[in-house]
């Protein structure tokens, strides 16, 4: 049996494996190029894909693909085999520097928002080095050497999520290597962002998925009752892990770290049949990359154990849905830890000139981390006291609010230091106490040595919240960096930033219940945003003011600006037709049917009662009731099927969209309430699918 060590990373083209199999002057040019930003010659490529094919060839692979992702949200991978004919009838094994840098997928079916008509087809994927290439297997055995890229218009345009993440990722770099500079740091070359993103997931019973027409088309019930019992003796979270899910946890890991995926932490989540896995930190795009890696490969090897994968943020009406929590940190390449404020943090003025910037950026642009972290299925989770409220406010703890607070009105400040915790139990050991508590309401939290930022959707790419925090990080740096190259009292002008942070945005640091009535009143009288609607959000991510952001460090044009918020709009004005018409379908053949079958039994009853003299009130009176419900179901069908019908008139796309949610979605939640009313007093025999209390409690 393999060790965990030979196991880690056995099907990743790593730093490692290259050192070994490339000549040293390839390795070097290439590290040159992942490191420094070197340009990457031909040579080096054609080095690198040789011994790449090679490697890959003992591994088993017979294909190789550029894995991308396009707007969708999901990945996009096209398979070339290295087998190249010869005239003789033979064949060889063929992959070429060219091969490597450089693919051609067919870019009209993908969204683009405007960029591309479906007539002009030509995109191109380009090699991102500085992601390792790995192997991916699947159940049938094949194995394709998986080649991480980017995506890109024949006109120049970014048609995927990974290109403006890098792009966010080098604009970050330089303003906080200028800070860095002003502040006599002369040894950081780079500054990366850092990303650990913890997913959670709901795994259910593959037999009652298949039953289930709404979790198959529109990834949530859209009807079901509430199970007897759910979250309510608070007895799931860390609770003890079932075999059957152990299993899936254990081929999972090996999936993932044979892929190089750090899988570090697992347990039970708070909901019933909902888990949370936790990787190591990386930096930002390769988190990104094996983020989308895990969700695919939990849905895979679920199938595998006879259980769907559920990533969608609420796919159960009454317990906690799922989130992803995403830990982000500023790191040097000499091993710095921008946000670590060590023992005495108040006296780390590097440290709390970073952490006034990020105050000053979450204030100044809440709207649009809003809109990167939601999407329709965040919706329903965002302030409903299971995740973090609409309202954006960052936690930092007691001690870190008491520095900020006292530099700003210039008090003396006086540090804790390190301090313990005694238990009181003589064979316990004290235990090294952190700067700040953790605040699991909060959407925007300090923990340590790292901003989690908790509002961040499950089933969605992690791209897109970190593109708009490494960007707005960027601009806050960019301003504190030429503050301090023009100052000549650099001592002075630390305690300036932090008294401007403090005075300007400091109203966006909360340290309460972020769940409370209170929070939203107190959050009214700042002035802080609480957008209930990603539709609404998305608003900001198209102004004058985000054009003008992302066009100064260069991550987003005005034209991708503008095809991804088209992108998204019409995504949400997909997915809620979607669920309409599965639920228009499910109440025609499934519920409706079901509830006539069951009215005619008990008429039937009714009528044999009163033929045999018996008392029949109990009987008629339950009739009575169920046809009652049943009329009402009827009609509010007829106004989800009108009111859907009437969305897709409406030329305008937001203002569909608009429709969408307003009366659309209403008009479905109504029916699902009859319905749902229904499942409650039909017998079970005659309800036609799998109910909450089978599918959360069946392991």
């Amino acid at each position: 049996m393999k060790t965990l060590q030979n196991v880690f990373g056995s099907n990743v083209f790593s730093d490692r494996v290259m050192k070994q199999r490339l000549p040293k002057s390839t390795y070097q040019g290439l590290k040159k190029t992942i490191d420094e930003g070197a340009p990457l010659t031909l040579e080096v490529a054609n080095g690198v894909a040789e011994a790449m094919k090679k490697w890959a060839l003992e591994k088993g692979a017979t294909h190789y693909t550029h894995w991308f992702q396009p707007l969708t949200g999901k990945t996009a991978e096209k398979h070339d085999s290295f087998l190249a004919p010869q005239k003789d009838g033979s064949a060889i094994m063929e992959f070429s520097g060219k091969q490597l840098i450089k693919g051609e997928p067919d870019a009209s079916s993908f969204p683009s928002g405007g960029l591309r008509a479906t007539f002009e087809a030509r995109g191109y994927t380009a090699w991102d080095c500085t992601s390792p290439a790995f192997l991916k297997e699947d159940d049938a055995g094949n194995v394709t050497l998986t080649i991480p890229t980017a995506f890109a218009s024949y006109t120049g345009e970014a048609l995927d999520k990974k290109t403006p993440l890098l792009r966010s990722m080098e604009a970050v770099s330089r303003q906080a290597l200028r800070v860095l500079r002003a502040l006599g740091n002369s040894k950081s070359k780079r500054v990366t962002s850092t990303v650990g993103p913890e997913q959670e997931y709901f795994l259910i019973d593959k037999e009652y998925f298949d039953q289930r027409l709404d979790l198959i088309c529109a990834g949530r019930t859209l009807f079901g009752a509430a199970s007897p019992k759910g979250q309510e003796l608070e007895d799931q979270y860390f609770g003890a892990i079932k075999d059957r899910i152990s299993k899936f946890m254990r081929d999972l890991d090996i999936e993932l770290w044979k892929m190089g995926i750090p899988s570090k932490t697992k347990h039970n989540e708070v909901a019933p049949a909902q888990y949370e896995m936790a990787p190591v930190f990386s930096t930002t795009n390769i988190a990104a990359d094996q983020n989308q890696l895990v969700m695919e490969t939990m849905e895979k090897v679920a199938l595998r154990h006879g259980l769907v994968c559920l990533l969608y943020e609420k796919p159960f009406a009454g317990v906690n849905g799922s989130g992803k929590h995403n830990n982000w940190s500023l790191a040097t390449d000499d091993g710095l830890n921008l946000l670590e404020p060590g023992n005495t943090p108040h006296d780390n003025e590097q440290f709390l000139v970073f952490l006034s910037a990020l105050i000053s950026a979450v204030d100044k642009h809440a709207t649009k981390l809003r809109a990167a972290a939601s999407n329709p299925g965040n919706d329903l989770r965002l302030g409903a006291n299971e995740a973090p409220p609409a309202i954006v406010s960052i936690f930092l703890g007691d001690e870190l609010s008491d520095i900020m607070e006292s530099i700003a009105v210039g008090k003396p400040v006086k540090g804790k230091g390190q301090r313990s915790l005694t238990i009181g139990v003589d064979t316990l050991p004290p235990l090294p106490l952190d700067n700040t508590d953790r605040n699991r309401t909060s959407p925007f939290a300090f923990t340590g040595n790292k901003f989690e930022f908790r509002m961040v959707a499950s089933s969605a790419s992690i791209s897109g919240p970190n593109i708009v925090l490494n960007t707005i990080a960027a601009e806050a740096l960019d301003e504190i960096a030429e503050r301090l190259e023009k100052a000549k009292d650099k001592n002075k002008e630390v305690t300036a930033i932090i008294k401007d942070a403090m005075k300007d945005h400091g109203r966006v640091i909360f340290n309460g219940n972020n769940y409370s009535d209170e929070w939203v009143a107190e959050a009214a009288k700042r002035g802080l945003p609480n957008i209930k609607s990603w539709i609404d959000s998305l608003k900001d991510m198209e102004s004058a003011d985000a054009v003008k952001l992302f066009g100064k460090y260069k991550v987003l044009s005005k034209k991708e600006i503008e095809s991804r918020y088209e992108i998204y709009v019409e995504h949400y004005v997909k997915h809620i037709n979607i669920e309409a018409r599965t639920a228009i379908t499910m109440a025609k053949t499934l519920y409706i049917p079901a509830v006539v079958s069951y009215t005619k039994e008990l008429a039937d009853t009714v009528n044999a009662l009163k033929a045999a003299g018996a008392h029949s009130g109990v009987a008629l009176e339950h009739l009575n009731k169920i046809n009652g419900i049943l009329e009402s179901a009827v009609q509010k069908l007829g106004v989800l099927e009108s009111e859907t019908e009437k969305a897709h008139h409406i030329e305008k796309l937001v203002k569909r969209a608009e429709a969408f949610r307003d009366n659309v979605f209403a008009a479905q939640t109504a029916l699902r309430a009859d319905v749902d009313a229904l499942e409650t007093i039909v017998p079970d025999d005659f309800w036609p699918v799998p109910t909450y209390a089978e599918m959360l409690f069946s392991f």
